[in-house]
């Protein structure tokens, strides 16, 4: 493996606040979303991942205001996801100072989208957000809607035919381990990284800085998210990544 591992710092937004839930409920207000970025970046994260959990209800993604002021002061890439719904929607958050954008219910809804997106902005603006369920050995069905809602698509079938649209990454999430601290789906890691060839990003679940080491080796993931391990100080960046490095990853240098 010649490419660096990235390590990624993920902001799960409702309204004004950072949260964070377990399952994708029960959600938790954790603070600011501008000072928990910006110590993330402070600490040496690759990039950060901004999600709005509620945006799928509404229609719409209220992050512009949390991104704008993000972009001024933070330098690493920035993508976006939740209530994104068209090019339009993409091309606004983009302006705002995102990187990417992340597209989950609307691509489920309208798989053209990751198509046209791709075409507009480059797939590797493009992450198609898979959020999967387990409804079975070796199986894992994709839900919408924040892990409301039961699409009936198989996670692997489905990242396929997302890659084939363009989409030029895929951030998965798996609903049973987020917020768990119960550690990645290695096997849902594994039936992901081996259907397809763009890289995947691992989140939910990770409950010790070594957890990444499974994710990479075992897993095949070319990085990992974190949310509740940053914001709950179990872990800084810095300590994952000594990790990584001293299991012989290849990580980015962080002086």
């Amino acid at each position: 493996m010649n490419k660096n591992i990235r390590l990624i710092a993920r902001l799960d937004i409702k309204g004004p606040n950072l949260i964070k839930g377990i399952h994708l409920e029960g959600l938790r207000v954790i603070g600011s979303p501008y000072e928990h970025a910006l110590r993330y970046y402070q600490q040496g994260a690759d990039e950060l991942i901004y999600m709005d959990c509620v945006a799928s209800l509404y229609g719409r993604n209220h992050l512009g205001d949390i991104i704008r002021e993000a972009a001024r002061d933070i330098f690493v890439p920035l993508t976006v996801g939740g209530g994104i719904r068209s090019v339009d929607d993409a091309t606004q958050i983009l302006r705002a100072g995102a990187d990417k954008v992340a597209i989950n219910t609307a691509a489920v809804a309208n798989p053209g989208l990751i198509s046209e997106i791709s075409r507009q902005f480059g797939s590797q603006c493009m992450v198609l957000s898979v959020e999967a369920k387990q409804v079975g050995e070796g199986k894992w069905q994709v839900f919408t809607d924040n892990g409301r809602e039961c699409t009936g698509l198989d996670v692997v079938e489905w990242v396929q035919k997302g890659v084939e649209m363009g989409a030029g990454e895929i951030l998965l999430t798996s609903i049973d381990r987020e917020g768990t601290r119960k550690g990645f789906d290695i096997a849902l890691l594994k039936a992901v990284t081996s259907a397809i060839s763009v890289p995947v990003i691992a989140s939910g679940g990770m409950g010790e800085a070594g957890e990444v080491v499974d994710a990479v080796r075992e897993g095949g993931v070319d990085a990992v998210a974190m949310a509740d391990i940053l914001h709950y100080k179990r872990a800084q960046i810095g300590d994952v990544r000594k990790i990584a490095k001293s299991a012989g990853l290849k990580v980015r240098d962080y002086a």
